[in-house]
């Protein structure tokens, strides 16, 4: 039996197509679904065959944005990739501050805020 693994988490954005141009920009990823979703929102699942990350935002009218605040519990969403660098010009390139690089074993990495304010971990255990 395999082991458990994250199917897809779910953060709520503003703009779900700009959220899902990000990932597709740096990470490769592609669109899996969109439509409609809970309460008469929209929903857009970005990722491979494996996981996805679900980008849901609210309808007009519904939760308040100051209802989903940063860090209440959720920190950060962390991704490995094979070229560290690559993917922080990508950041770049997006608009997006990269922060807090690391180099210590067993990788590097590097942190930004997306246009959302959702942290992204971006770690290479790539040598």
């Amino acid at each position: 039996m395999p082991s458990p693994f994250i199917e897809h988490i779910n953060l709520t954005v503003r703009d779900p197509e700009r959220s899902a141009k990000l990932l597709h920009d740096l990470f490769g990823w592609r669109t899996r679904w969109l439509g409609p979703a809970r309460d008469g929102g929209r929903t857009i699942h970005v990722g491979d065959d494996r996981f996805y990350i679900a980008l849901y935002t609210p309808p007009a009218g519904g939760p308040a944005w100051d209802d989903f605040p940063k860090g209440e519990p959720f920190n950060h969403v962390g991704i490995v990739v094979e070229d560290l660098d690559a993917v922080e010009r990508g950041v770049i390139a997006a608009g997006l501050e990269p922060f807090s690089h690391g180099d210590y074993d067993p990788g590097r990495r590097f942190y930004f805020l997306d246009h959302d304010r959702i942290e992204y971990e971006i770690v290479s255990y790539s040598g």
